[in-house]
């Protein structure tokens, strides 16, 4: 067995998503020291507020990096199987980067709430879109986003998730226009999605000048765990590589799909999505071929799995 945990973004998000973890005190625990480093209380915001607060930017990055850390942390208290390779959607890059002792929780969090807030204030909220276009290949949508792409009106390809699954953004008529295109070239289905910016494409670009000089003043160790960064699939050691992986990964494509053949070629054979929900697992059983894929998506989700992972060693 070679395993890997995977760590999820925006869009896992829910109220109560942590209601399945209170076995594990150390989900609170993580949750109380997140809260204390921003100053507000994200366990209640996470378990009592409404779906529109925790899907607003500036709360989804923290809520979700440290919920992904808490489960983490649920999982080290109580399995002796670990990852000998880690990697993060988008987002779920920072909680990957905690899991491998490269970031604190405390610096992780501060960091992903700025983060958010100032790819928000890169775009104003309405003029940028995010559309999902599903059943055409990454070649096809890049085609269309080209054919139909002026710096007035940009649309681009900026999350590869799987065969067949590419999300595009942009300039918000861009985007709805693309989406009949891609309608009109085949496509199963395209969406418009409910975000409030255009994340991941060039419009960002002040998003990444602002992370690139925050963080500067952020501690970043090597990573204990080998780890795999959205922006190049590539392993970083020395921690400039890593703060550029971060900042550059606002702007460009969260490249998912190959990712998760970086993973499969270093001979991964059991991938788990470490975090609330079980997105990224329907990724990784499509897109991840001959891994078995899991989701902890509560304690009962944990126990199991690690009975699975200890009978696979």
């Amino acid at each position: 067995m070679k395993l890997a945990f995977v760590f999820p973004g925006q869009g896992s998000q829910s109220i109560g998503m942590m209601n399945g973890f209170s076995a594990h005190p150390m989900v609170r625990r993580a949750f109380d020291e997140a809260s204390e480093a921003l100053g507000e209380d994200l366990w209640t915001m996470a378990a009592e507020s409404t779906p529109e607060v925790i899907s607003l930017t500036t709360n989804t990055q923290p809520l979700m990096l440290t919920a992904d850390v808490a489960v983490w942390r649920a999982w080290r208290e109580t399995s002796s199987c670990l990852p000998e390779i880690v990697a993060g959607h988008s987002l779920g890059e920072y909680a990957a980067l905690v899991a491998a002792e490269s970031l604190t929780l405390a610096d992780a969090v501060t960091l992903v709430r700025f983060r958010a807030d100032a790819m928000q204030r890169a775009v104003p909220e309405g003029m940028g879109a995010m559309a999902a276009i599903l059943g055409l290949s990454d070649e096809a949508v890049i085609s269309l986003c080209q054919s139909r792409s002026t710096e007035q009106s940009r649309v681009e390809a900026v999350n590869f998730n799987g065969p067949g699954q590419v999300v595009i953004a942009g300039h918000k008529t861009a985007v709805e226009a693309l989406t009949v295109a891609a309608k009109e070239a085949g496509a199963k289905r395209a969406v418009i999605l409910p975000v409030s910016a255009p994340f991941h494409s060039t419009l960002l670009a002040p998003a990444v000048d602002q992370l690139r000089e925050r963080l500067k003043s952020v501690a970043i160790a090597p990573p204990k765990i080998a780890l795999i960064h959205n922006v190049d699939v590539s392993e970083h050691q020395e921690p400039d590589a890593i703060r550029e992986a971060l900042a550059t990964q606002a702007a460009k494509p969260v490249r998912w799909t190959e990712t998760l053949k970086a993973l499969t070629g270093r001979g991964v054979t059991h991938i788990v999505e470490c975090g609330p929900g079980k997105v990224l697992a329907a990724l990784n059983k499509r897109g991840a071929e001959g891994a078995q894929s899991f989701a902890l998506t509560d304690s009962a989700a944990i126990d199991a799995t690690h009975q699975t992972l200890l009978g696979a060693q």
